[in-house]
């Protein structure tokens, strides 16, 4: 059993299902299951793929500093009607889209310092367990069977709505304004947890004819086949509240599992003021966001947007985060060249402990942030009157606060392209020019730096130099 290696704190934070704030009793001491819905892979992520990905990569990061042992699964529904179109229209098949998109999302989460989950189901590879969870909602009569496939009956689900707040008749009412009902279904509101074979589609073998499963019933086998039933959070952006994960809840509760104690959502992003969205011209990958600021200066953004907020992206937004991680990179190489950022000092408990109850409070990642820049501030002031002693203490503590958050600071002059001692003897020529007054060569000597890629900066404790910050 893990043991938390600060007792004394509580994690509170905000149960999309009962709107109010939870203090978080995990199922098993020490421990903490988590559930985030991963994409459908027929696309190139986009900012809203990172950003959900990102808000459970700092949930769990926060989760493991305090003691948590945590098991995160994030799924990836390789079959759906998207991923079928996609195939159709590229003349290949869906496998080859799923692999080919998969790799992209994978891909620029790396470069964000995302780290995996511990599990990555496929819903290709779970249908088995969904044929079975379909098998106990028909015997629980909360499903049945037409002409096009087996349907979960709604209204029999008397709990149904709770997690988004739409009732039943609500729905009914929006339902009736539709043009296209299926006169099969008990209620237009029924959702598809089977969908049998048409010509030219993915199909298996069930017990009600061959065909492929549903969206929804995807993620309830995977989630309980994978962390067991009652595990503690599960989440995903808000767009998913509902239908997907209301009905995640129906379908397994339904079928008699116990699910998700609690709910956590991050919340979607603006442009420049407006919702992104691709009929608006605004739509960004994933990947040009990633090539335009750099991967750790988005991370950085995002870290400053509460997760649920609207993260509202613009240019001056993602500069000013830019400036902020430059800050922090510009002491981190004057610490370096002190020789004060060897070995790991002792950390500031104090500043360790309010980032850590800042974190405890809703994963209040903007305000734990301010509390590593709070640090920044004295040890630049430290610096400035040589107080070393405070330097090493600080930067310890910078640098163990800064990974929760997923910043870290690489030495960016071991991924150079050129040799540091021809980098080395170039800034002892120049430092020779300037004390010749010869500014014409020490101009030189820095354009001829820069065109490798190596920027220097003239300090009163000497010269630093550094890897000009590139994207992959």
């Amino acid at each position: 059993m893990s043991t938390p290696r600060f007792p004394d704190v509580s994690i509170k934070f905000f149960d999309t299902k009962t709107r109010s704030d939870q203090v978080l009793e995990t199922r098993d001491p020490g421990k903490v299951a988590i559930y985030a819905c991963g994409p459908t892979v027929y696309d190139h992520p986009h900012l809203g793929h990172g950003r959900t990905a990102f808000t459970y990569d700092m949930i769990r990061r926060f989760l493991r500093y305090v003691g948590y042992e945590v098991t995160l699964a994030s799924n990836i529904t390789d079959i759906e009607d998207k991923i079928i179109n996609r195939a159709k229209e590229e003349g290949v098949e869906e496998s080859e889209i799923t692999s080919k998109y998969e790799k992209s999302y994978r891909d620029q989460l790396d470069s964000l310092g995302i780290e995996h989950p511990d599990h990555i189901p496929h819903a290709t590879e779970y249908v088995d367990e969904m044929i079975e969870l379909i098998k106990r909602l028909i015997e629980n009569e909360m499903a049945y069977v037409t002409s096009s496939g087996v349907y979960f009956s709604v209204p029999d689900f008397k709990e149904y709505g709770q997690l988004s707040g739409r009732t039943v008749e609500d729905l009914l009412d929006s339902a009736g304004a539709r043009v296209d009902v299926d006169e099969e279904k008990r209620s237009p509101i029924d959702f598809a947890l089977w969908k049998f074979a048409k010509p030219g589609e993915p199909t298996w073998e069930s017990p009600w004819g061959a065909g492929r499963p549903g969206w929804h019933i995807e993620c309830s086998a995977m989630c309980v086949g994978i962390l067991g039933p009652g595990f503690d959070i599960h989440g995903g952006g808000t767009d998913l509240v509902f239908p997907h994960h209301e009905n995640e809840i129906a379908q397994s509760v339904g079928a008699g599992d116990e699910f998700a104690k609690y709910w956590i959502h991050s919340a979607m992003l603006n442009i420049s003021g407006e919702k992104m969205s691709k009929s608006l011209g605004n739509f960004i990958t994933l990947a040009d966001a990633i090539k335009a600021h750099g991967p750790r200066a988005l991370r950085l953004f995002m870290i400053q947007t509460h997760y649920r907020s609207q993260m509202e992206i613009s240019d001056e937004s993602l500069a000013a985060a830019k400036s902020a991680l430059d800050r922090l990179d510009t002491f981190v190489r004057r610490v370096d060249q002190l020789g004060l950022a060897g070995e790991p000092g002792e950390i500031d408990t104090d500043l360790q402990m309010k980032f850590i109850r800042t974190m405890s409070n809703d994963f209040a990642a903007p305000q734990a942030l301010a509390v590593i820049f709070e640090a920044l501030r004295h040890a630049n002031s430290a610096l400035d009157v040589e107080d070393y002693e405070l330097v090493s203490t600080l930067f310890a503590t910078i640098s163990e606060l800064s990974k929760v958050l997923g910043i870290n600071f690489d030495n960016e002059k071991a991924k150079l392209k050129v040799d540091p001692v021809w980098v080395e003897e170039k800034l002892k020529s120049r430092e020779q020019a300037r004390s010749n007054k010869d500014f014409q060569l020490s101009d030189s000597i820095r354009d001829e730096l820069s065109s490798k890629g190596v920027v220097i900066e003239d300090t009163k404790d000497g010269t630093t130099w550094h890897v000009e910050t590139k994207t992959k």
